[in-house]
């Protein structure tokens, strides 16, 4: 390579890595609570039979037993910028715990976010604009949900038509919808809500990760390692995210261990941990939680 054009191409190398990464919109939050939420509670909640005792100090799916339950992570903004946050961190921890259920048997199971962008509506639930965690949960309970190999995430607003659930290809030119019955839909027997630092540990111990708002502050979205703790008060939930453990610090600091959906190249290869028992963030104020119904959901084999 001529000596102009490896000074050109470094030069534009550090443009790039010195170009400030925009994650969030703080005008366009992309996830909304409502204030009527639908639940449907079947069982007993884990906070009233799991022993405190029971209960270690450190947890994480990415590691029980030597194993990983966790899904692929996610980049909600990839091919282009979209606020389904509220479809990311839902599924995200739905994903992981059909993993769990499943006792990490073939197939890994990737729920499709797409399908959740396109099909919710309401008031609170906008596709890419926004929407909300429990709706997303009531819809799957009644309709179940197909996976990423029924369709991909798109980053954008589509239809909800039978072609757009589960397609044979992509462009949609001489692609075709394949027929109901010949792709799987995923179901749960029941979701609901959870808040508080030791329900929300009892609930992730017993059943798996759960999806929590958290209020993104520019300092939150710069996070690149470490425990964060956010010193402005923000409280103000617009973004979704997943909890999937937890863990202390060798000074005895307490943390949540987060999964985002912003890409690897964001905080600690895409997941955070923020300092836990004080509601930083809001983080321990507005959580959902679902659980797979194994029953209702017919899994390939691999013969």
């Amino acid at each position: 390579m001529e000596p102009q054009r490896v000074q050109a191409v470094a030069q534009a190398s550090k443009a790039v890595k010195a170009a400030p990464l925009k994650f969030h919109d703080k005008s366009k939050p992309c996830v909304r609570h409502s204030s009527e939420k639908a639940s449907v509670v079947k069982s007993p909640l884990p906070h009233t039979y799991v022993k405190e005792s029971d209960i270690p100090d450190s947890y994480d799916i990415r590691n029980i037993g030597g194993l990983s339950y966790a899904s692929l992570d996610r980049n909600q903004h990839i091919p282009q910028y979209c606020g389904s946050c509220w479809t990311q961190g839902t599924l995200s921890a739905l994903s992981d715990r059909f993993n769990l259920a499943r006792g990490g048997r073939f197939p890994e199971v990737e729920l499709s976010s797409q399908v959740l962008v396109d099909c919710v509506t309401g008031s609170d639930s906008h596709g890419c604009e926004g929407g909300d965690p429990t709706a997303a949960y009531e819809w799957v309970y009644k309709n179940g949900i197909v996976d990423n190999s029924c369709s991909n995430y798109q980053a954008k607003d589509l239809s909800c038509t039978p072609e757009w659930t589960c397609r044979n290809c992509l462009p949609m030119k001489g692609c075709a919808a394949v027929p109901e019955g010949k792709f799987e839909r995923y179901h749960i027997s029941e979701h609901g809500q959870v808040k508080g630092e030791a329900n929300m540990m009892a609930e992730i111990f017993a059943r798996g990760p759960i999806g929590c708002g958290v209020c993104v502050t520019p300092e939150f979205e710069a996070y690149s390692g470490g425990v964060f703790n956010d010193t402005t008060g923000c409280k103000g939930i617009d973004h979704e995210i997943s909890i999937a453990g937890w863990g202390v610090t060798q000074d005895g600091t307490k943390y949540w261990l987060l999964r985002n959906s912003w890409g690897e190249y964001w905080g600690e290869d895409g997941w955070a941990r923020v300092i836990r028992g004080v509601d930083n963030l809001g983080i321990e104020d507005a959580c959902d939680w679902a659980v797979p119904d194994l029953n209702a959901t017919k899994f390939p084999t691999l013969w």
